[in-house]
């Protein structure tokens, strides 16, 4: 046994042409585990799917009330966003309320992944930029809390006092100690911790009952942002905003690169975490949308959770050719957890 387990088919016709494989765990805020499928207890890297506890310090520091911010900064600040006008002039704005501008970014230029917003660069004649960057509204928040703290520029370096609060803040709440860090793509450091850690994580900012009234104001208030604002978190048609649109309860879910996919249920005070083995976020999001709805908080009918559980494949000429499931020894019937 090698800790993976198969997760998601891709049946092209009636032929099985794909199967990927992964592990997840669902965990309760003393670290309990609920359920798990493979290895647990296996180290990743959680890239933005942890961008809510890389948040925590901007509220618990005071620098979040000092400079006003709001709901929807809150949520840019854990939103890997894709860059259309309703993320960018926001980063925008934000910045320019710090007395700051785009050159204070350390996220790098990026390209958007919004049509939109990538045709009307084109037509214009202008570069894409920094804000541009899907991480910078978490860059937007660094920024403020390093204003607050009267920090150097750098502020991504990893012995900056930002990225220690960060770490601080990461290790407690996954309950592990981290054994150590990458450089992610928007050049702040990542920090590893096992799946389990990563899960119970999310258990704590969805049940921050015993963490004290600092981070529990913290936690709670960037859960409700994340809710409140699903179109910032990430943007229209993008997985993190259907199906939090398709959640009626305070649920909220945040996608990371290579295959990592988290969940944070206040109704159930629980966390979830997966892991595909080969990185592929079509497998990512049929395994998160899997276990929402055996957790009972996403209904498998409503068609935005359909559109993750059971994606049709159409081929060019929009012909339906195949769909993609969840493995059966993984979903179990849609057994309830």
């Amino acid at each position: 046994m090698d800790g993976w387990i198969n997760v998601a088919e891709v049946w092209r016709g009636d032929f099985l042409e794909c199967v990927h494989r992964g592990r997840a765990v669902v965990c309760d805020s003393r670290g309990q585990v609920i359920a798990a499928w493979g290895d647990v207890e296996g180290v990743v890297l959680p890239r933005s799917s942890c961008k809510m506890l890389q948040a925590l310090p901007l509220i618990e520091s005071g620098a979040a009330a000092h400079f006003g911010l709001n709901s929807e900064q809150l949520a840019l600040s854990c939103a890997s966003h894709q860059a259309a006008t309703i993320h960018t002039d926001r980063v925008t704005r934000w910045l320019a309320d710090l007395e700051l501008g785009e050159p204070d970014l350390r996220c790098g230029p990026q390209v958007p992944s919004d049509p939109a917003a990538r045709d009307a660069l084109v037509k214009s004649g202008c570069r894409h930029g920094k804000r541009h960057n899907n991480c910078s509204g978490k860059h937007s928040g660094f920024l403020t809390l390093n204003k607050f703290l009267k920090g150097n520029a750098e502020y991504v370096m990893p012995d900056h006092p930002v990225q220690k609060m960060v770490l601080a803040a990461f290790e407690e709440m996954t309950g592990e100690t981290s054994p150590g860090h990458v450089i992610d793509g928007c050049s702040a450091p990542n920090f590893a911790t096992s799946l389990k850690g990563l899960a119970t994580a999310m258990a704590r900012m969805a049940d921050p009952s015993a963490l004290g009234e600092i981070r529990q104001n913290a936690a709670t208030s960037l859960v409700a942002a994340m809710k409140k604002h699903p179109d910032l978190v990430a943007g229209e048609t993008r997985a993190c905003t259907d199906l939090m649109r398709a959640m009626a309860g305070p649920t909220v879910v945040k996608t990371g690169a290579e295959g990592v996919f988290v969940a944070i249920l206040p109704e159930r005070g629980l966390g979830v975490a997966v892991k595909v083995q080969d990185g592929a976020t079509r497998a990512s999001q049929n395994m998160m949308a899997s276990i929402l709805v055996r957790l009972g908080v996403a209904e498998a009918e409503n068609p935005l959770v359909q559109k993750y559980l059971k994606p049709k494949l159409t081929n060019f000429a929009g012909l339906d050719v195949g769909h993609i499931k969840p493995a059966s020894s993984f979903f179990d019937n849609g057994a309830r957890i």
